[in-house]
């Protein structure tokens, strides 16, 4: 996850010229981008170079990237009429520049490996939209959820159905699987779950399903609602480093499969280290199908490239003995 970043100097360069946005927004830079983890690591699949937040623009919550600070709302939606006056949009217009960029990648990649796609999940927009950036109490969210529960299913739902239409449109645009990012969902219990997202999470599995591609559900600190996501929807469940894989894959179910789950950290420390988790990460998984070796969350910018790639040789090495 994370695959292209600031720890590779080809993309650090390209930042020195280019916006985040401006990255994400021209098909041949981000075609670029998200070819060059292809180039330099052992990967299996490529991710598409974009960013969860991008729908957020037509639905009319405007935003930027702040230097050092991460992603910054303009007007932040904090009241039952600011969520009321967002409107759903057509992605294949709205977002076409993506759906360009995929055609372009697919084009590049030759099916060398299979290309990832991914939108962001209904609470992870809301909480950004809500919040005005990131946040680690999530209380202007969880304020307006709990006071206005009509409205916040109402704006969920109008999430839940672009969300779908996105995802859709990368389908058709050729992504081979899709990925449905909920990063903070983790800050909700099994019952909020329940009550305010899941509902929404599921409509946009069901709407995907019968265009026959794999779907990933991913989000961080979620080991207490992983059946809560699994039954939301998701061939694959995400499970991030702080719940034992096993352990994990137990509560999601022995019929879906697993993705994870290393530490990202661990890739700062030194390879001994990270291989023998890596180990121990392989003999949870004790060789049943169905699981994709990956990190718990996405590589962090400080990372030395060596490490990844090294990383990423040594998981082949291991499973291709099994």
């Amino acid at each position: 996850m994370r695959q292209a970043g600031r720890y590779m100097s080809e993309y650090r360069s390209l930042r020195e010229r280019y916006s985040l946005l401006d990255l994400c927004r021209t098909p041949d830079l981000a075609t670029e981008v998200t070819l060059q983890p292809v180039r330099r690591i052992e990967v299996d699949a490529a991710i598409l170079f974009s960013d969860l937040l991008l729908p957020l623009e037509p639905l009319g919550i405007k935003f930027d990237f702040v230097h050092g600070e991460g992603p910054a709302i303009e007007q932040p939606l904090r009241t039952e009429a600011d969520l009321a006056r967002v409107r759903p949009f057509e992605p294949r217009q709205s977002l076409s520049y993506v759906l360009e960029a995929i055609q372009m990648i697919k084009h590049e990649l030759g099916g060398r490996v299979p290309l990832i796609g991914f939108a962001g999940a209904p609470f992870t927009l809301a909480s950004y939209a809500i919040e005005g950036g990131h946040s680690s109490s999530f209380a202007h969210t969880k304020a307006l959820m709990y006071g206005s529960p009509a409205a916040w299913h109402r704006f969920c739902d109008t999430l839940a159905g672009v969300i779908g239409d996105y995802l859709t449109a990368q389908i058709e645009a050729g992504v081979d699987v899709v990925q449905v990012f909920d990063s903070w969902v983790g800050a909700l219990n099994a019952a909020d779950y329940r009550e305010f997202i899941l509902p929404h999470t599921r409509r946009i599995f069901e709407q995907i399903a019968p265009l026959g591609v794999p779907t990933i559900h991913f989000g961080v600190g979620t080991g207490s609602i992983l059946r809560e996501l699994r039954e939301a929807g998701g061939d694959v469940i995400g499970a991030d480093w702080r719940t034992p894989l096993d352990e994990a894959w137990t509560r999601i179910g022995a019929d879906r499969a697993i993705q994870g789950n290393l530490d990202p950290t661990l890739l700062l420390g030194p390879l001994d280290r990270v291989f023998a988790a890596t180990d121990d990460i392989l003999a949870r998984a004790g060789g049943r199908p169905g699981h994709i070796f990956n990190l718990g969350h996405g590589i962090l910018p400080m990372t030395s490239l060596e490490h990844v790639q090294a990383l990423a040789r040594y998981v082949h090495e291991k499973t291709r003995t099994q």
